[in-house]
């Protein structure tokens, strides 16, 4: 019997769905959606529910022990300073910052998120991607923020890029797994639609745009591209793939149409933290000011 070529296997998962979109087309697309939904969209309710949404996140080469512990302390006392404002999300550190916020996380609500597999080019080798998301769920991550290997990816070595996400999430086992598309890098629309599918057919539980480490990061072209593979990959398969923005979010208006690129496509049944997320460290402040109606700078 003559055996199956695997590579033909994920080219055929793929024909199953139109991946062949003009980038053009999708400008277009986005640029009408958001001047005809996201004014109505700018509201309190939508940024509070956008606050309940955010990967609180720190990155950066200079996090010690003693920032992410200070970082983690003021997550803490957003229930006290605002009782009628749900927390946010997930911190999201470095693994080796983990059992830290764990110590120190007292809001239940609240998970702790962790990059891991070579973040952020996921260019390490696979035992080590594996080894360093086992030690950060040890350590106390709920969730792990991985890199898709673009390389792979760009190459058409597409069983390379499944196997990569297949391993890294049975490690995860139940721990929720977001696959970092890094789609600046990708190049086309048509290249996210396929990265965006192969994530989720390998078992991811969020797709994400960006890493925040390269130009550019999050688009709204990206994130529209994204969340119509979602809805194609839900029609098909049934299950509910989360989507989260991130890389560059710097403005409420910018958190107010990702909002509304996700409402608009996938629909109410997206709109709260199990499904939509929002990566970032600056825009918390902003959104509380929004909200309170004056400065805050709590982060």
């Amino acid at each position: 019997m003559e055996r199956t070529n695997p590579m033909n296997r994920y080219e055929a998962a793929l024909a199953g769905y139109n991946t062949r979109i003009s980038d053009e087309e999708v400008k277009a697309k986005v640029a009408e959606l958001l001047a005809l939904k996201a004014e109505a969209n700018n509201t309190a309710d939508v940024k509070k529910l956008l606050f309940n949404c955010l990967d609180l996140t720190t990155l950066k080469s200079e996090d010690s022990d003693e920032s992410v512990l200070k970082f983690t302390s003021k997550v803490n006392k957003i229930e006290e300073q605002y009782p009628d404002l749900k927390n946010v999300a997930a911190i999201c550190v470095y693994p080796n910052f983990a059992e830290v916020v764990k110590d120190t996380l007292e809001v239940e609500e609240v998970r702790i998120a962790c990059v891991s597999g070579g973040f952020p080019s996921s260019q390490t080798y696979m035992e080590v991607k594996i080894a360093e998301t086992a030690l950060a769920l040890q350590s106390g991550a709920d969730e792990i923020d991985m890199v898709l290997p673009v390389g792979k990816l760009l190459a058409g070595d597409y069983e390379g890029v499944c196997d990569e996400i297949e391993e890294i999430k049975a490690t995860c086992r139940d721990h929720k797994l977001k696959v970092i598309l890094e789609t600046g890098a990708l190049g086309s629309a048509a290249n996210i639609m396929k990265a965006a599918l192969l994530a989720m057919q390998s078992g991811a539980d969020f797709i994400k745009t960006s890493t925040g480490k390269q130009l550019p990061g999050a688009t709204p072209e990206a994130a529209y591209v994204m969340c119509q593979a979602i809805k194609a990959y839900h029609a098909r398969s049934g299950r509910k793939t989360g989507f989260k923005a991130a890389g560059g979010i710097n403005t409420v208006a910018e958190a107010v149409n990702y909002y509304t690129i996700v409402k608009e496509v996938l629909g109410e049944a997206w709109l709260d933290n199990d499904h939509l997320r929002i990566g970032t460290s600056r825009l918390a402040n902003l959104l509380l000011s929004d909200i309170e109606g004056k400065e805050t700078k709590l982060f």
